[in-house]
C-alpha cells in the first residue's frame, strides 16, 4: 500500500493523479493544510498542531480524518510521527511532499529522516517541488529526461558495490563515502536510468526529474 505524507514545509505543486490516489493520505501538523489545497482526503492528522490551522484540521476531521494530537514536548518532529503511522499502517510505500520550508536544519534532517533504519522496509520518496529524492536500499529505478542531473549521496556511512546503468559516467561496484562530491551532478544518457547498491544507503537525488 502506498501512502502520501504531507509536511509542514512550502506547499507542494499541484500533484499527478497517480500520487492523488494513495489510499493512505498522512497529515504532519500543518500540512493538513497543504492536503486540503491539494483537493486530498486526508486519513490522518499527527503531531502536535502548533503550526496547523485550527479552521483546516475541522475540516479535514470533520470528513474522514482521525485525528492524533501529540504534546508538543516530544521527542520525535511531526514528520517522523507521520512515518511511523505509515509505517504502522502497513504501507509499503511512502512519497513525502512538503519536505522543504526555508530552514536548512528542518530539511537536512528530513532527509536524513527519511534512511532512518525504522523505514527499511519501506519504498521512500520524497518530493520537493521539481526535485525527487529516492532512498536507494537496494537497487532503483531512476525516471527522467535525457539530459537530467542524478546526484548520488551516501548516507550513514560508505555506500560500497554502487552500480548504475543509463548515466554518463557508469559506476561498476564503486564505495562512495559520506563528504566526497564523487557521485555529485550524474547525468541521465538512457531513461530510466538504474542504480543499486551492494551495501548501505544512498539518497538518489533528481532536480526537475520528471515523471515518478
Amino acid at each position: 500500500m502506498h501512502a502520501l505524507v504531507i509536511a509542514g514545509g512550502d506547499a507542494p505543486a499541484p500533484i499527478d493523479a497517480t500520487l492523488a490516489a494513495a489510499p493512505l493520505v498522512i497529515a504532519a501538523d500543518s500540512g493538513v493544510g497543504h492536503a486540503l489545497a491539494l483537493g486530498l482526503a486526508v486519513d490522518l492528522v499527527i503531531g502536535d498542531l502548533d503550526s496547523a490551522v485550527p479552521d483546516d484540521v475541522a475540516r479535514a476531521a470533520s470528513s474522514r480524518a482521525r485525528v492524533d494530537h501529540f504534546p508538543a514536548d516530544k521527542d520525535a518532529t511531526d514528520l517522523e510521527l507521520a512515518l511511523d503511522a505509515a509505517r504502522a499502517r502497513v504501507a509499503t510505500s511512502v512519497t513525502v511532499l512538503g519536505i522543504g520550508g526555508g530552514r536548512l536544519d528542518h530539511l537536512l534532517a528530513n532527509l536524513l529522516l527519511l534512511t532512518h533504519d525504522a523505514y527499511a522496509g519501506l519504498t521512500v520518496d520524497a518530493l520537493d517541488g521539481a526535485t525527487w529524492v529516492r532512498v536507494v536500499r537496494t537497487s532503483r529505478t531512476l525516471p527522467g529526461p535525457i539530459g537530467s542531473t542524478v546526484t548520488l549521496l551516501p548516507i550513514g556511512g560508505p555506500a560500497r558495490g554502487v552500480r548504475t546503468t543509463g548515466l554518463r559516467w557508469t559506476l561498476t561496484d564503486a564505495a562512495l563515502v559520506p563528504a566526497s562530491t564523487l557521485g555529485v551532478s550524474n547525468e541521465i544518457v538512457e531513461s530510466p536510468a538504474t542504480v543499486s547498491v551492494r551495501e548501505g544507503v544512498l539518497l538518489a537525488i533528481q532536480p526537475t526529474a520528471g515523471a515518478a
